[in-house]
């Protein structure tokens, strides 16, 4: 007796619902993920998952679905007898408005830092450029190692020219921001900054001095900063544990 022949048509059926129902997982995880950064539920519990299904209006397979996505980021983990409970918390970094970390996160406790690496070194072509610089003329080189109330937060490299950053060689690098260090040397506020931010992955040496996983994804903040009359002063190059902090910033659009 022939065997049944299975229309061609089910298995990509088959294939949609389960990409679709992938979609609506990640799209509700992204909801849920709102919610738990900006503090949406304040005993660090999140409903039960009928519950969740209702407010969302989504099947239980997508509630589970989007609760073990946001377990792989290790935002949620599952405890017996309580339920889904939050065990990430981001700190929120704002880009409209030119603070260093310690001005940016003073609500959520001391950024302490750890000098790892301070002293001139002849500038690389493309660090020499946008300061300003002919190539190789010594620039001052920090790398700290940036903590929130003991915690690693950001792994941070600046290079400054010399007549300018010279002077930081005697200050408190360990518990200052460069920012108001800066103001201070110059008997001013600085001018404006250009960032450029993105993913990378953490390099062998990135990872094990921020704790992190080795090649887990942190952010990348690059960012040049100059004084009021437009001289580039600070060029850095920030790595951020992208599970520890949020960005974020108000965007206007203004009629053309």
């Amino acid at each position: 007796m022939p065997a049944e022949r299975i229309p061609a048509s089910l298995p990509v059926a088959a294939a949609r619902r389960r990409r679709l129902r992938a979609d609506q997982a990640r799209q509700l995880a992204d909801l849920l993920r709102h919610q738990i950064l900006s503090g949406g539920f304040p005993r660090g519990v999140l409903p039960l998952e009928d519950v969740i299904a209702a407010d969302y209006r989504a099947s239980r397979n997508t509630v589970r679905q989007a609760l073990d996505l946001l377990r792989g980021e290790q935002v949620v983990e599952r405890k017996a007898g309580v339920g889904t409970v939050v065990v990430c918390e981001k700190y929120p970094h704002g880009l409209d408005r030119l603070q260093g970390l310690a001005e940016t996160l003073h609500e959520h406790g001391r950024v302490t830092n750890e000098v790892r690496t301070v002293g001139p070194v002849s500038a690389p072509g493309p660090v020499a450029r946008r300061l300003g610089l002919p190539d190789h003329t010594d620039v001052l080189c920090i790398e700290r190692l940036r903590r929130l109330d003991g915690l690693p937060l950001s792994l941070d490299l600046s290079y400054l020219p010399m007549d300018v950053g010279g002077d930081l060689l005697g200050c408190d690098l360990e518990n200052t921001d460069v920012f108001r260090l800066l103001e201070t040397l110059t008997g001013g506020p600085l001018g404006h900054a250009e960032i450029t931010l993105e993913a990378v992955n953490a390099d062998a040496h990135s990872a094990a001095v921020l704790e992190a996983p080795r090649g887990s994804a942190v952010l990348m903040l690059e960012r040049l900063t100059h004084l009021p009359d437009g001289r580039p002063v600070d060029l850095e190059f920030i790595r951020f544990r992208g599970d520890r902090i949020t960005m974020s910033g108000v965007l206007r659009r203004h009629s053309v």
